[in-house]
């Protein structure tokens, strides 16, 4: 067992965030492993799998469950999108919201967290599902913020080509802004009165509309749910790009990272954190969660030939496929030991370059790329072994770990029975939850966002909002 003393923390190191990250789909991330006999992911329609999964989570202390989510397909693959369909990737998907709030009865502490695009919902609305989210379950909800790198997404919402990258983080500006007003400055906490008394429900002097005005939305308001327990979500954001940290920066508490090694993980954090104090943030306002997923064995033996036996079930395609898609640009029928070139993408930029920092010289092949996808941020061992790596992510700027899944329920219950008990032997995950909302539960603080927040400037605006009279609107910008 390692020491307990780190370069970074001055003290004993804190508790890893753990989270699952799951889709409502047979074939998420690991192209080809729904077809091994354990694996139950091509249950993926039936309520009862993502229940159990979420109990079996929650009875092990996780954090959250954390559903990732597309609006559209990933483009074509030798030659068309016949072949998506051929292997499940990510289609057919159901829509997590609706999920969430299924899971919400059946638990009790374990957070909610669902991806949602800018693209695919009016703001209004996806704020009112949200809000409704989290008073169902008593403030445990989350929102992964995208802006969708798939073109095929775009072209499902009225657009005629995929919107340029920079572009789709304007857009995502003007979306979280009108989002938070409606969050945090529609309603006063005491303006929900249901005084049977009286016969007032709710104080209209403490309800305000919001009249946002910006280059994509003209929203009236008022915000049509009362607020919720942590009123704006747990914010989540996965951008890796110079654009994305920036916004990042700006607005997430908590982001998902693909980083290929340390080295590149300790760069990113500490340039994102840069940025959050500039921006008038706390550097550890942000918490880091890498996108990991683990073979483990009791010896390093027996872990070497179950990932041995796992890449052997890998359809290559599929992972070719997977990446492709989110370039761009059909990587089908090309030999495998093809360079990817200077290939230049509007598509998922930050990938792009953590795929190339991956390979020495910087210009993978098609084969480099399929490997990338399988076997970064793997690790394979013992669970002692496990746990001493994860320390030296912890060290590099990581806060916690995102579960990729080979199978489901097998990876997690692997993990479960395997790594966390030497990870609680060193006081790196929790044996109980805190009370209160899943923020309380995640940073120690209160319910909702702290002051330094951009949500924030938008509390107690309702003088403000209110004193723009209808036919003259306050005007904002993205």
């Amino acid at each position: 067992m390692t020491s307990n003393a780190s370069t970074r923390f001055d003290g004993p190191r804190p508790r890893l965030l753990i989270s699952a990250f799951v889709m409502n789909t047979t074939s998420h991330i690991m192209g080809g492993q729904w077809r091994r006999p354990e694996a139950q992911q091509h249950r993926f329609n039936e309520l009862k799998l993502w229940t159990d999964l979420a109990r079996q989570l929650e009875d092990a202390k996780f954090d959250a469950i954390f559903f990732a989510d597309v609006a559209g397909l990933y483009g074509d693959y030798d030659g068309g999108w016949a072949s998506l369909l051929k292997k499940g990737l990510q289609v057919p998907s159901n829509d997590p919201l609706i999920l969430l709030s299924a899971l919400a009865t059946g638990t009790r502490d374990i957070g909610l967290a669902a991806t949602s695009s800018v693209i695919q919902s009016h703001p209004f609305q996806f704020a009112r599902q949200m809000s409704t989210l989290d008073h169902l379950s008593d403030g445990r909800v989350a929102w992964n913020i995208v802006t969708s790198v798939l073109e095929n997404a775009h072209k499902n919402f009225n657009a005629t080509e995929l919107t340029k990258h920079d572009e789709r983080y304007d857009w995502a500006d003007e979306y979280v802004e009108a989002a938070y007003k409606l969050w945090e400055g529609s309603w006063a906490d005491d303006a929900l009165l249901g005084d049977k008394d009286t016969g007032v429900h709710a104080d209209p002097e403490k309800v305000s509309k919001i009249y946002h005005r910006g280059p994509r939305y003209s929203i009236d308001g008022p915000h049509l749910s009362a607020p919720s327990p942590q009123r704006t979500p747990v914010l989540f954001q996965a951008g890796s790009s110079g654009r994305g940290q920036q916004f990042c920066a700006a607005n997430a508490e908590a982001t998902f990272t693909l980083a290929p090694n340390t080295d590149v993980a300790a760069k990113y954090t500490a340039a994102v954190r840069e940025q959050a104090a500039a921006a008038g943030r706390h550097p550890d306002d942000v918490k880091f969660l890498q996108g990991m997923h683990f073979v483990v064995g009791g010896t390093e033996a027996e872990a070497a030939r179950k990932a041995d036996e796992l890449e052997d079930s890998l359809d290559i395609e599929a992972l070719l496929a997977h990446v492709g898609g989110g370039f761009g640009v059909d990587l089908g029928g090309l030999p495998l030991d093809t360079p990817l070139g200077d290939l230049e993408t509007e598509g998922s930029q930050g990938h792009l370059t953590a795929i190339r920092a991956s390979v020495r010289g910087g210009n993978p092949t098609l084969r480099d790329i399929a490997l990338y996808r399988s076997r970064a941020n793997r690790v394979v061992g013992t669970p002692e072994q496990i746990a001493d790596r994860l320390e030296e992510w912890q060290d590099a700027g990581i806060d916690g770990i995102n579960i990729i899944n080979q199978t489901i329920p097998g990876s997690y219950t692997d993990f479960i029975d395997g790594v966390l008990p030497e990870l609680r032997s060193r006081g790196l995950a929790q044996a109980e939850y805190a009370p209160g909302t899943l923020r309380e539960k995640l940073f120690g603080a209160g319910p909702r966002l702290n002051e330094r927040h951009p949500a924030a400037a938008f509390r107690g605006a309702f003088a403000e909002f209110s004193a723009a009279a209808e036919n003259k609107p306050v005007t904002v910008t993205a």
